[in-house]
């Protein structure tokens, strides 16, 4: 999964957390910590509507931390920590989790990589020891290794190659990070995946891949003292070492803005969208985090905010428009729009309509109005969240791999609910300048 594409799904999940349920207590999951003394952090969410449990192991490395020239080694070990350990052998671990009834994925960003099995309650010992077993034990040769290169090539052919928006939105990227990692696709260069050797996987593995150097979170229907003895017994016994600081470029000042336009026979219509550099929670003026989520949902949050109003209701222009930013990031992340014109409508239209809705929000700010809506739809995406069972554990788990405390996580609905209609036109004059943004155009080529 790419990390723009799974930074909206995060944010999307932030937004879902649920507020009324919890107003009185101002917590929204009730998450429990502690750390073994190999120092492996453990969370515990605990959801007793049903007896099922996910368990997720999040390292704190991602597609930013690759060696120079190794681009995609971060995916490639998520792809081969499923190929086996002494006492695992290939394809067995995946087999056991499906004859106990559960399901189990792993996914790769630029900051962090997970992993997850959903099982019944009284399954959980079975995957904490399987977990915990290729935590440090894996097993790699290059009988395992080269036929999953060609695994991950094929992977990227399929949802990079042969996908023109992923194509664009990877150069985009370029021209929005001018140094930092995140200008890199998460999934790799394939001219440099094609180099990936059984040594660069082990060589990431043990510089990485250590219990303290991961998150530990357990959600479902478990209590903080069972999962502890079973942490202490499956994970306690594994050695900590050494982890390298985690030693990335920053951005130089963007001077310049970038307009990239693609054309393609595979494009049914075409799209439009304009990207900025944001700060984070962790980066940046972060202290904007929360007001540009307010920002986001105002501007573009669905048929009632302003950009829909503005390029769909009133002009005519656009099919459809909206806003994203997601502030989990442990670098600077992106604030964006996007569109897609109406049929047989130029693309300059389009633009000239947003530029105009742009500047009026820039020059006049949104209403307090707008920014009370915008929080209690933003509550209204939060109902049933509470129930879900492996969401919280992602918000949660995702936090903390970035270096964020339970406190932030925990206390979400209150700094939402504190952002002020000044705070947000800050935030909109702070990000939005065109004389910096990076657009991107897909059109659709007619073959002859």
């Amino acid at each position: 999964m790419t990390r723009a594409i799974l930074s909206r799904l995060l944010a999307v999940l932030i937004l879902a957390v649920p507020l009324a349920a919890r107003a009185q207590e101002g917590r929204q999951f009730d998450a429990k910590s502690f750390t073994l003394a190999n120092g492996l952090e453990v969370v515990v969410i605990e959801n007793h509507r049903a007896p099922i449990v996910t368990q997720m192991v999040w390292y704190k490395v991602g597609s930013a931390d690759e060696p120079r020239g190794k681009t995609g080694i971060a995916h490639f070990l998520e792809h081969l920590m499923f190929k086996g350990t002494k006492e695992t052998p290939p394809g067995v671990f995946s087999r056991i989790i499906a004859q106990n009834g559960g399901r189990e994925n792993a996914f790769t960003t630029a900051d962090y990589t997970a992993f997850f099995q959903t099982v019944a309650a009284d399954r959980l010992e079975l995957v904490m020891k399987l977990e915990a077993e290729r935590m440090t034990g894996l097993v790699l040769n290059d009988a395992v290794v080269l036929p999953e290169r060609d695994v991950i090539i094929e992977e990227r052919h399929t949802r990079i190659d042969n996908n023109p928006a992923a194509l664009l939105n990877e150069q985009l990227n370029t021209a929005l990070y001018l140094h930092h990692p995140y200008r890199n696709p998460v999934i790799g260069w394939e001219h440099e995946m094609r180099g990936l050797t059984t040594e660069d996987a082990l060589s990431f593995y043990r510089t990485w891949y250590a219990p303290n150097n991961a998150v530990l979170v357990v959600g479902g229907d478990v209590t903080v003292e069972q999962v502890r003895g079973l942490a202490e017994k499956y994970y306690g016994p594994l050695a900590a070492h050494a982890v390298p600081e985690r030693r990335r470029v920053s951005e130089p000042p963007k001077v310049a803005a970038a307009r990239l336009v693609m054309k393609s026979a595979r494009v049914g219509e075409p799209s439009w969208s304009r990207n900025y550099l944001a700060p984070s929670y962790t980066a940046g003026e972060k202290q904007y985090a929360y007001a540009l989520q307010v920002l986001a949902e105002v501007v573009g949050g669905g048929p009632t905010a302003r950009l829909y109003r503005t390029l769909v209701l009133d002009k005519g222009v656009a099919l459809d428009a909206g806003a994203f930013y997601s502030p989990g990031s442990l670098d600077l992340t992106t604030f964006g729009f996007y569109a897609t014109p109406k049929k047989d409508l130029p693309v300059g239209d389009l633009e000239d309509a947003f530029a105009a809705a742009i500047k009026t929000v820039l020059a006049d700010g949104v209403s307090a109005e707008e920014v009370e809506r915008a929080k209690k739809r933003m509550r209204a995406q939060a109902v049933y969240a509470r129930d879900s069972l492996d969401g919280p554990a992602r918000i949660v788990g995702a936090a903390r791999a970035n270096g964020r405390n339970l406190e932030d996580v925990e206390t979400w609905p209150q700094h939402i609910g504190a952002v002020t209609v000044d705070e947000v036109n800050a935030a909109a004059r702070l990000v939005i300048h065109e004389d910096t943004a990076v657009t991107g155009v897909l059109l659709p080529e007619p073959t002859s």
